[in-house]
């Protein structure tokens, strides 16, 4: 099969620069990239890098796209070196949507887990989040001093309401002894009969590094540990499971490889996955929440709640780029 093959670039700047313990993030750029088959079906597929989760950067995504011939073939696409994990998902997506091997989510409802922003201003969105049905919050630590953070995570607990989930995500800043104390505090909001708040799991707690620090609190705290940047790619979550690695796992599909071979692991092996956003838009969104609605066993909230980061309408973003793409928005 031959597939006529272009690509566009986009940016899209946050409302607000987004702060991780990895840095302030301005802008998510990213490619957007078109199929067309020999009997004229379009496929849309998205490559949405980050590159300090160990994905290849923006730059080299383009240079790849830009050294490829005007035709591609399958060979090609299934021949993208592991290198470049969210070149693999992009072009593997579009293909997909060409011959129509997207999972239907309408038969498995998928909710979401909306990001609250870091610090203070968590505590003044959640209502008009939750106002809108959503009662199951990720919120990013490990972003602004230890004491203040617990501070605001103990005025927190005790402003939401009933039966909400909460993640927190420490996008590995967290030192062991930080880790400890944050874990101690969510197992007693989770065994204390008098707070319905449910922490449902902290996410990264230590550096990709420290894999074996995470597997040890793992089986000391109730609490349960997400792994994410430790499993960025197939290659990492495949060696954390041969490790001993039963906990959950945060899958970000835009940046982790291949979804043949990610369908392929998770339908061999019985692993509890939370599918988690790239900031992608509704193209990759669409590729992902497939997966997701295919392989998640334990039907987790998705980490999809997002677009309220962005300034510009996702619409029109997409538009600006081509305007066939008003067919699959």
């Amino acid at each position: 099969m031959f597939y006529k093959f272009e690509f566009r670039t986009y940016s899209r700047k946050f409302v607000t620069p987004l702060n991780t313990s990895h840095g302030v993030w301005e802008s998510r750029n990213g490619l957007i990239i078109r199929l067309r088959d020999e009997t004229g079906k379009v496929g849309w597929g998205e490559i949405a890098p980050i590159s300090w989760f160990g994905s290849e950067t923006v730059e080299e995504a383009i240079s790849f796209c830009r050294k490829l011939p005007q035709t591609i073939t399958e060979n090609i696409i299934f021949s993208i070196p592991d290198e470049l994990p969210a070149c693999q998902f992009g072009f593997e997506s579009a293909r997909e949507m060409i011959n129509k091997n997207y999972f239907s989510a309408e038969s498995s409802p998928i909710t979401s887990s909306i990001l609250l922003p870091a610090g203070r201003a968590a505590l003044h969105q959640w209502r008009n989040i939750w106002e809108y049905g959503s009662h199951s919050f990720k919120w990013k630590i490990g972003v602004y001093p230890f004491a203040e953070e617990i501070f605001i995570f103990d005025l927190l607990a005790g402003e939401l309401p009933a039966f909400t989930k909460l993640r927190l995500d420490a996008n590995a800043g967290l030192s062991y002894g930080e880790a400890e104390i944050w874990l101690r505090k969510c197992d007693e909001i989770n065994k204390n009969d008098d707070i319905d708040l449910k922490i449902e799991f902290i996410e990264q707690p230590l550096a990709v590094d420290r894999f074996s620090e995470m597997l040890e609190l793992s089986r000391i705290y109730n609490t349960k540990i997400a792994l994410d940047e430790s499993v960025a790619t197939l290659k990492q979550l495949e060696s954390c499971y041969q490790r001993g690695w039963r906990g959950i796992f945060v899958i970000k599909a835009g940046i982790i490889g291949s979804p043949s071979r990610l369908r392929r692991f998770c339908l061999n092996h019985e692993v509890d996955t939370v599918f988690s956003s790239v900031f992608e838009t509704n193209i990759g969104r669409e590729a992902a929440l497939s997966l997701a609605a295919e392989l998640s066993q334990q039907k987790r909230a998705v980490g999809f709640g997002v677009n309220h980061f962005f300034a510009e309408d996702e619409q029109t973003c997409l538009k600006n780029l081509w305007k066939e793409t008003s067919s699959i928005l």
